[in-house]
């Protein structure tokens, strides 16, 4: 038995088919909705299992359980964007007042005796 089951509520299975659709969005997240709608064991839901899943849109089936498990902890927009950062992956060495700074000397015009 799974220990993340996905139900979709009939306004976010219309939702993601929408999405699947219109093909407007970026491929992972097209094939995140897939999964989603794969996965959906409500009433009228195919719930497919993991491997089924993974197989038909070619992604791995720890892929599948994550985005089960984050379907489920977090809800349908974190589970079809990308996962957010715990902390950044290097700090930011400008605050706001110095990148201002930068900002308005880069725009403004050369000093005398200077080219562009």
């Amino acid at each position: 038995m799974k220990k993340y089951k996905v139900t979709l509520t009939a306004e976010e299975r219309q939702q993601l088919s929408e999405l699947i659709a219109a093909g407007k969005a970026a491929a992972p997240k097209l094939a995140h909705a897939r999964v989603l709608l794969k996965a959906d064991a409500a009433a009228g839901g195919p719930a497919w299992p993991d491997a089924r899943i993974a197989e038909a849109v070619e992604i791995s089936i720890a892929t599948v359980e994550r985005l089960r498990q984050r379907f489920v902890e977090q809800g349908l927009e974190a589970a079809l964007g990308r996962k957010q950062q715990d902390r950044p992956s290097r700090p930011r060495k400008l605050d706001g007042r110095a990148e201002a700074r930068l900002i308005a000397l880069a725009c403004s015009a050369p000093p005398e005796g200077r080219n562009e």
